[in-house]
């Protein structure tokens, strides 16, 4: 049944560390704008150990779960159902909690990606560039498996996180060439370029940024700009950030949870924009 105005239900979102998330905020506001007065949305500090015991003791008013890290692999053994596209890399960030109390997983920053670039006009590119080869360039990779159609550069620091990634581009069925960080000024020439390092990391990079640059999407929101994105913007080339992805992503959440849709991207988006700013 859809949710309505008056029940008690509540989400989350869990990870370690947390204080940082936005989630709540998004989440927040648009149960606000669908009128879900009696839905709640907190954070919760849970670790890998944590994580069983905290899932065995949510009743029945609980709707889902948002995972951040480390917890988007770590909570897989502990579903009962794992979609598609989770399973493709391995990462849920999206548990759905059905009526019959099975645990349902999903990826909602692989969709998110691609909606973001989408709602700056990208929706296809001959090629592309990743930026470092941690959790959140197997989700990368699998959102440009959607709209890139050749090859992929992917641009890291260890042998080992490039072995990584050829197994990632194996099993997505995509092109993918390792190149070793030392070379990263080259990725900056891209058609797309997807910056999935923490922050600081390319923050030098940002000298070499060409002056007709295409598209660069960072994934960090705080701080934000980054120093890449900032001079990026600078010569005219188009920028989509971490809130971008960040709210997508959480609009596709509260859709499965709340079982409404559109969720209110809009609001999501300017609730965000003043939670950073008061930061």
């Amino acid at each position: 049944m859809p949710a309505q105005a008056t029940d008690a239900r509540r989400a989350g979102v869990l990870g370690s560390p947390i204080a940082h998330s936005l989630s709540p905020v998004l989440h927040r506001a648009a149960y606000a704008e669908l009128g879900l007065s009696g839905w709640s949305y907190d954070r919760f500090e849970i670790d890998e150990a944590k994580l069983p015991g905290f899932l065995e003791k949510l009743g029945p008013e609980w709707a889902g779960l948002s995972l951040t890290m480390p917890l988007k692999r770590a909570v897989i053994p502990l579903l009962d159902e794992v979609g598609e596209t989770a399973a493709s890399v391995e990462a849920v960030n999206t548990v759905v909690f059905t009526e019959d109390g099975r645990r349902i997983g999903d990826n909602t920053d692989i969709p998110g990606i691609v909606a973001a670039l989408r709602e700056h006009g990208i929706e296809q590119v001959d090629s592309a560039a990743i930026l470092g080869a941690g959790a959140t360039a197997s989700s990368a990779l699998a959102a440009l498996s959607r709209i890139c159609t050749g090859e992929i550069a992917v641009y890291v620091r260890s042998e080992a996180r490039a072995a990584e990634m050829r197994q990632w581009a194996e099993r997505l069925d995509v092109c993918v060439r390792i190149a070793d960080w030392a070379d990263a000024e080259q990725a900056l020439r891209a058609p797309l370029v997807v910056s999935t390092t923490p922050a600081g990391v390319t923050d030098a990079l940002a000298r070499s940024v060409p002056e007709r640059p295409a598209a660069l999407f960072d994934v960090l929101y705080d701080p934000w700009p980054t120093d890449l994105a900032a001079r990026w913007s600078a010569y005219g080339g188009a920028v989509v950030s971490g809130l971008d992805l960040l709210v997508h992503q959480a609009v596709l959440q509260v859709e499965q949870m709340t079982r409404l849709a559109p969720a209110p991207l809009d609001a999501m988006r300017k609730a965000g924009e003043r939670a950073l700013a008061a930061r």
